[in-house]
């Protein structure tokens, strides 16, 4: 070995020792791990390749001339997750915090640029301390990146993070990604944080709730989903991954599937309660439909009267959306819709075909909603719907009323197959709340000849006969509004053969720029 490759090898080790022993060890004691261990756990062994070991702050402000960041307090480069290529960057926080300075931002550009060349999916792991303040406006570099997020948006799948601390204007570069994953008890993220808001403004934000893993899941709905620690992050981003295609010009990946594709599930003959009022657990639904242990649901602590998750369908990859009525009896409101709204977008974006599972009785009425902009959030969720091109199938299992219809992909909205259950009431409102209105000049006249008695006995004769008329499946059958009518057990057999048919599906519209999403 000569002195070269001697020299080579005393540097590569520098910059693989990170910020130094002592720093590592207290980043363990934190509970977390190091980029490196973090890069490792998520690459198959033996092929991450590092980008930019050697990079280098070049600031010389402030006495940082004689500070030394490994790595320039980022980790970048690509290898294979469960087989196939992904792209990565990992802020090191035992390097100057992770602080961000111009190559350190220059490192992440450069990483998205190659991914986005090379068509592969994108997955940040933030832990940064923030800008480096010492390195002024070379520190600007998060507009840069911003702007390759937006590039990046539907055409490769990017994946968020939230490691430890994530601030400031940092924060939207995974706002801007699809999935953002917080560690819980380490993951803080925020624009402005609570010292900074006391200063300002006044409030005192709890440090110990504002900003954490369980806000953004439970409270903004920042976050799609919360890990435990670093290592069950890292395999739900592995297992997110997996259902996702390498790029929007390619199919999901197949998976070997151990359940019959023709055969009949009786536990969804017993999941609709015969009481239209008694609720049920919507996730079951999806649980019996879908492959076995292949769900993945989406945001499940934020905008809960809905259920948005990942499954498989024969080893494919399908979105599911279903009502949940166990939470408020499944009423659609300014979170839900959202939630609804970017779920859909994303699938559609990476040919994931979609399935609506419907059990809602409207929109959330009063006047906190209204003042929300229920209208506008509402508004996102058709937007979303209609604009998707991929397969899209519709089951009503109960009530689908009012304008929470349309939001469930009713036909208006071009679903390629409308299912009924025969436990289905599809209709403008509820009978209880339809009859008294249609039937109003008739319950007046039971009223006057028979007083209370009369009322309530004429009330029942007509929600019976308005029952029987419109709130059920056969209505809309008879009109081809509904394509078919079947019986629970036959959902997965039904929903395997249709996607299937649907495989091919291409959707032509006429030219344009883009549309105008309702934001």
């Amino acid at each position: 070995m000569n002195a070269k490759q001697e020299d080579f090898l005393a540097r590569r080790q520098r910059v693989l020792a990170m910020g130094g022993t002592e720093r590592v060890n207290k980043q363990h004691s934190r509970g977390k791990l190091t980029a490196r261990e973090r890069l490792d756990l998520l690459f198959d062994e033996g092929t991450f390749e590092e980008i930019g070991m050697f990079a280098e702050h070049r600031s010389v402000n402030f006495g940082m001339e004689r500070q030394y960041i490994a790595a320039d307090g980022v980790v970048t480069g690509y290898g294979k997750v469960n087989g196939r290529w992904v792209y990565a960057y990992a802020q090191d926080f035992t390097s100057r915090g992770g602080s961000v300075g111009e190559i350190h931002g220059k490192k992440i550009i450069r990483l998205m640029e190659e991914a986005l060349r090379a068509g592969r999916p994108v997955v940040g792991m933030n832990d940064s301390g923030g800008g480096r303040i010492q390195e002024g406006n070379d520190t600007q570099c998060y507009t840069y990146i911003f702007n390759k997020n937006v590039h990046a948006s539907g055409y490769i799948p990017q994946v968020a993070a939230i490691m430890g601390s994530c601030a400031g204007g940092a924060a939207y570069c995974p706002a801007l990604m699809d999935f953002i994953i917080s560690v819980d008890k380490t993951s803080k993220m925020f624009l402005t944080g609570p010292k900074v808001i006391k200063q300002v403004i006044g409030e005192e934000p709890d440090p110990e709730v504002f900003g954490t893993a369980l806000f953004h899941n439970s409270v903004t709905g920042v976050s799609h989903k919360m890990a435990v620690d670093d290592y069950d992050c890292i395999g739900q981003i592995k297992l997110y991954l997996s259902y996702f295609p390498q790029n929007c010009n390619e199919k999901p990946p197949v998976y070997a599937c151990d359940r019959d594709p023709g055969e009949l599930v009786p536990g969804l003959n017993e999941l609709v309660p015969e009481n239209p009022r008694a609720p049920f657990d919507g996730r079951k639904a999806i649980e019996l439909i879908a492959d076995n242990d292949s769900v993945f649901e989406i945001q499940p602590l934020w905008g809960k009267t809905i259920i948005t998750a990942l499954a498989r369908l024969n080893g494919n990859s399908v979105g599911f959306i279903a009502s949940q009525p166990v939470v408020v009896a499944g009423v659609l409101d300014i979170n839900s819709s959202d939630k609804m709204a970017h779920f859909v977008t994303v699938c559609d974006a990476f040919n994931i075909p979609l399935v609506w599972l419907g059990d809602v009785p409207g929109f959330m009425p009063g006047t906190d909603q209204e003042t929300g902009g229920i209208i506008r959030h509402g508004a996102k969720t058709l937007y979303a719907l209609n604009q998707a091109t991929v397969p899209k199938i519709r089951i009503a299992m109960r009530k689908l009323y009012g304008g929470a219809t349309a939001a469930m992909c009713d036909d208006g909205s071009e679903p390629d197959l409308t299912i009924s259950w025969p436990t289905a009431q599809e209709a403008v409102m509820g009978a209880e709340g339809a009859a008294p209105i249609i039937f109003d000049k008739e319950l007046k006249q039971a009223r006057e000849a028979g007083g209370e008695e009369g009322y309530q006995a004429k009330l029942a004769e007509v929600v019976k006969e308005y029952e029987e008329k419109f709130n059920n499946p056969y209505y809309k059958a008879r009109r081809l509004y509904t394509d078919m009518v079947i019986m629970p057990d036959e959902t997965r057999r039904v929903l395997i053969h249709t996607l299937e048919a649907l495989e091919s599906k291409k959707v032509v519209y006429q030219e344009k720029k883009h549309g105008i999403f309702p934001v």
